[in-house]
This record gives structure tokens, C-alpha cells and sequence, in this order.
């Protein structure tokens, strides 16, 4: 499988997870020292913390929402073993869906591709 096609996977393990509310699968598929900054500049850091707060998210304010896999991701190469990652994403909330940008740096690790970092930003509407 290709590098590509391997990061592509790893997006929709992320979708995945995020359907199922599975907070400690989302987590899973960040490097344990990642950083993930959301559409209103929230930082957090770290593996464990991404899953805490995704746990609450899933549990409180965005209980039941999706997320269709990222579509048309672009893939540019920083280094081997490195790639950053745009695409459209977003989520959908009582089927009212919240459109973004979004960007990954994926890093291959001993046990596969893991985001390393994570960008939401938020498009707005015409």
C-alpha cells in the first residue's frame, strides 16, 4: 500500500472513531506527544489529554455527531516519514454540518502512520 493510501486509511480511522464516539480509538491514532488545535484555538497537547477531552465532548456537547472521512486530502511530503496532510472535514451536529479545513502532519512510527499534529479551521459561509 502506498504512502498515501496508507494516511488516507489512517483519516478514516479517524471518522470511524469519531462516529462510534470511541474517545480512546480517536486518541489512538495521535503520537503520544501530539498537538491538536481546534476551530477556536483551543491547544491541547498529548495523547492523553486529546482522549479525555474527546471522551467528554462524546459524552456531553457533541454526543451523536459525525464526521464524514476527510475528502480530498492533499499530501505533500516534509521529510521521510513525514507528511502534511489538508483537506475538507468538518462535523455534523443535529445534522447541521460545520465545515472546515483541516490539517495533519502524519508521522510513520514503529506502529504505523499516527497524526503528529492537528488543525481545525472552521470555513464560513458565503
Amino acid at each position: 500500500m502506498s504512502e498515501n493510501a496508507e494516511i488516507t486509511a489512517l483519516l478514516t480511522r479517524l471518522a470511524d472513531a469519531w462516529n462510534a464516539g470511541d474517545a480512546t480509538a480517536y486518541a489512538a491514532l495521535f503520537t503520544e506527544d501530539a498537538d491538536y488545535i481546534t476551530f477556536d484555538g483551543t491547544h491541547t497537547e498529548g495523547r492523553p489529554d486529546i482522549e479525555a477531552t474527546h471522551r467528554w465532548l462524546f459524552d456531553g456537547p457533541l454526543k451523536g455527531s459525525t464526521m464524514p472521512a476527510p475528502a480530498g486530502p492533499r499530501f505533500k511530503r516534509l521529510a521521510d516519514g513525514a507528511v502534511l496532510v489538508v483537506s475538507k472535514g468538518g462535523t455534523a451536529v443535529g445534522g447541521q454540518l460545520r465545515s472546515s479545513t483541516v490539517s495533519f502532519t502524519a508521522v510513520r512510527t514503529p506502529g504505523g502512520w499516527r497524526f503528529a499534529s492537528f488543525q481545525n479551521t472552521r470555513v464560513s459561509a458565503p
